[in-house]
């Protein structure tokens, strides 16, 4: 029986997602030769928790230091505030880094893992190179461009590259080049690239639609419309639904048909918005077949959000990576992408650059962007088309089969 750790970075929600992914892929692999251990904190440990109910002495709760939020996602004034002073019950920096890598440190000393798999998680790394244990680092960032704003954190890229580097292999969640969607987030160095595999996106298993259809996709049947999308930690996602609503307000979005996927587990969210202004549940404004403008879900299911990908004209993103390569690849629809970090702008900026999306730094922009799509859908199509077809979608499975062969190889 192998022992395998699991780290999971716990700002947000991609790196969670990833890792389930890959996790699954890994058991299918592995059958009942590994036992697992996984370490993260906060609404990550609880989701592992909720997922591996007869686990909870695998699942380790290990307080990973973490930006403070902001209102637009992390707050830079108040995270450097943080480094040597308490901010909102986080305690100084130096000391969560201290008190996070004397955790970690235990749980290696005791578990004694024959291989550890880090997204996002670089103190792990460290600990598994001074070990001399076998680790896999999963990203879609190395050193990414950052613009003039942003500039004066340079130095800390470099040091992060830095530790990133000491993984066994460094994974990549993406397609090979020159379909690279993370392109402007990694610029590798030369002495980085042999450790570097580009093993695809980790996305979800296509959807097999048994179910009747419930009353959301019967609503939206023969109509067209955008979809946006609400992803990420809380600020990111309040943030990100701000800007959405400034773009809602104004006049030329009048007509312009939309479903917002809240990402928030709260069922009082889901309602009809008529073009009259009145609001409905779900199911009354498919029984009374109203004239809608927007409709807004807590969460869809995976069936719903399979409907809704199929049919909508456009979607509206911050930039995740992990949507991006979903809508994208796996549906081939053009995106809008409103950015709230540098990463999720250079994401934009590549898809832009490939004539997939537009970029939309404003709510001018976005009415720009819906127009363009439109007006030129037919172009998108066809440079949509040979990204799909280049597209690598079982990032997940070839991780897990790198995994798997490093595990053999210690026998």
């Amino acid at each position: 029986m192998y022992k395998v750790g699991e780290f999971i970075y716990p700002w947000g929600s991609g790196h969670f997602s990833r890792m389930m992914r890959f996790h699954d892929a890994f058991l299918e692999n592995m059958k009942n030769k590994i036992e697992v251990h996984f370490s993260s904190k906060d609404h990550v440990f609880q989701k592992l928790l909720k997922k591996f109910p007869d686990q909870k002495e695998r699942i380790h709760n290990i307080l990973m230091p973490t930006p403070i939020d902001g209102k637009f996602g992390p707050s830079v004034s108040l995270s450097m505030l943080n480094f040597l002073l308490p901010v909102r019950e986080n305690p100084p920096l130096v000391n969560q880094i201290a008190d996070y890598l004397r955790e970690e440190r235990k749980l290696y000393n005791k578990e004694k893992f024959d291989l550890v798999i880090n997204d996002g998680d670089m103190g792990s790394n460290i600990l598994a190179k001074n070990r001399d244990i076998p680790s896999l680092f999963i990203t879609n960032q190395y050193r990414p461009k950052l613009y003039k704003t942003r500039s004066y954190f340079y130095p800390s890229l470099y040091f992060i590259a830095k530790q990133i580097a000491k993984a066994t292999k460094i994974i990549v969640a993406d397609s090979p080049p020159p379909y690279t969607l993370c392109e402007l987030n990694l610029n590798f160095n030369k002495q980085v690239l042999e450790k570097v595999s580009y093993v695809g996106h980790f996305t979800n298993k296509k959807i097999i639609q048994n179910n009747s259809p419930s009353d959301l996709e019967k609503i939206i049947e023969d109509s067209e419309f955008g979809y946006w999308m609400r992803t990420g930690n809380k600020s990111t996602n309040d943030g990100t639904g701000e800007r959405y609503e400034q773009v809602f307000h104004k006049n030329e979005m009048k007509n312009e048909k939309r479903i917002i996927s809240h990402a928030r587990d709260d069922s009082s969210i889901d309602s009809v918005l008529a073009k009259d202004g009145k609001r409905f549940s779900i199911s009354e404004a498919y029984e009374k077949k109203i004239d809608w403008i927007q409709i807004d879900v807590g969460y869809l299911s995976e069936q719903e959000k399979d409907t809704v990908l199929n049919y909508c004209k456009y979607a509206v993103v911050n930039g995740s990576h992990t949507v991006m390569g979903e809508i994208l690849g796996g549906y081939s629809k053009p995106i809008i992408g409103i950015p709230i970090y540098d990463e999720h702008e250079n994401n934009i900026k590549w898809a832009e650059n490939k004539s997939l999306g537009i970029l939309a730094k404003n709510t001018n922009k976005v009415m720009v962007g819906i127009n363009k799509i439109k007006e030129n859908h037919e172009n998108f199509e066809g440079s949509l088309l040979e990204f799909s077809q280049n597209f690598v979608p079982n990032g997940a499975e070839n991780t897990a089969k790198i995994a798997s062969e490093i595990l053999e190889e210690k026998r």
